[in-house]
């Protein structure tokens, strides 16, 4: 069940970059929500490749279906299927790197998995993966949002030595990440990436960057101890996104460098509940959410598939040189945003229902 994730809410992708069509089954969303392909399109059109100069050539309207699991613009508690066609889809793009693994890409460690691969595209390890997710994960989110007024907002934070300054998570919104071509809000941040991908697509190369994350408005409670805490379960799905290589929460690697006595949260009355002071616990503690917003960032490399010469070998250890063809992105964190907030969405949906389900009956 490798294409599977979640227990009460589950999801289930299917496809790869060039065949006909890629998309995801939902199971275990909640009868009577109202949902259309409207609910779904804005995340998928934040997600596309083509939508600036920035980004991949590729051209795909990625225009969602919904097959199943609706009826009058209402779920009905089966099986939701979604649907998006791959159609400025070319393989022949990929005929010169048939017999090249390309360097740090999944050629070669999916031929010695499976004896067989999707040569062109990437196949399953292609971001073409993750309409899926992000189309589910629209639809998580508005169950979240109508449920529990839970609130994801992701938004780049770095590219490359470039970083974000002065961002304030409580305060941000999708609207504010969304006037930057690279989904940044910070203005000087934004004008050097853009003028730094510019330059690095029309030279062929690329570049990595960071994914800052928050959810906001969280109940305290959700997370299971011990093998299925909060923050490994958002560890685990977080790096399941093609391209990342590292994930923090709340004061991440920075807290290991702190004292006790800089790095505790200490506790205090907020609206008629307990809270804390600072946050380095980042929301979670103990694996299950405190009740604070859960912050968190996600590490990307630079995309695998450049333009430029490489020397290198084929399957059967002969030298060669690459020069990939094709579409690519020389930076994938702007269309990442959306993602991020897709895989969030799914954890935080199936550990509230998990939550649900264990507060239904108690003895207490």
């Amino acid at each position: 069940m490798s294409s599977s994730l979640g227990t009460l809410f589950r999801i289930s992708t299917f496809g790869e970059s060039h065949c006909k069509a890629v998309g995801v089954v939902i199971d275990g969303c909640p009868p009577g929500l109202s949902l259309t392909e409207e609910d779904i399109q804005p995340q998928l059109d934040r997600r596309r490749p083509g939508q600036s100069a920035l980004t991949t050539d590729r051209q795909e309207a990625d225009q969602v279906t919904i097959l199943s699991g609706t009826e009058n613009g209402r779920t009905l508690g089966t099986p939701i299927a979604l649907q998006v066609a791959n159609r400025d889809h070319r393989p022949a793009d990929y005929s010169n790197m048939r017999d090249i693994p390309r360097p740090s890409h999944a050629d070669y460690t999916y031929q010695m998995k499976y004896g067989i691969r999707a040569s062109s595209g990437g196949g399953r390890s292609s971001a073409r993966e993750t309409i899926g997710t992000v189309a589910s994960g629209a639809v998580a989110a508005k169950v979240l949002k109508e449920k529990y007024n839970i609130d994801i907002i992701a938004w780049v934070s770095s590219v490359g030595e470039i970083d974000a300054t002065d961002i304030d998570s409580e305060t941000i919104t999708s609207a504010d990440i969304d006037k930057s071509i690279v989904r940044c809000p910070d203005s000087n941040a934004t004008a050097r990436i853009t003028a730094l991908v510019t330059e690095l697509k029309d030279l062929g190369d690329s570049v990595g960057g960071t994914v800052s994350c928050v959810i906001r408005n969280v109940p305290p409670g959700l997370g299971e101890p011990t093998y299925e805490k909060l923050e490994a379960k958002l560890a685990q799905t977080m790096l399941a996104i093609p391209a990342t290589k590292g994930f923090e929460v709340g004061s991440g690697f920075a807290g290991s460098r702190m004292r006790g006595s800089q790095h505790n949260d200490p506790f205090i009355k907020k609206n008629n509940r307990l809270g804390t002071v600072t946050n380095n616990s980042g929301g979670i503690q103990g694996g299950i959410s405190n009740g604070e917003s859960i912050t968190m960032r996600i590490g990307f490399k630079p995309p695998a598939t450049i333009s430029l010469p490489q020397d290198t070998v084929d399957f059967s250890g002969e030298p060669a040189v690459l020069e990939a063809k094709g579409r690519h992105d020389p930076c994938v964190v702007p269309r990442a945003v959306p993602i991020v907030e897709g895989m969030a969405a799914l954890v935080i949906l199936d550990m509230a229902l998990l939550q649900e389900s264990r507060m239904a009956l108690q003895f207490l």
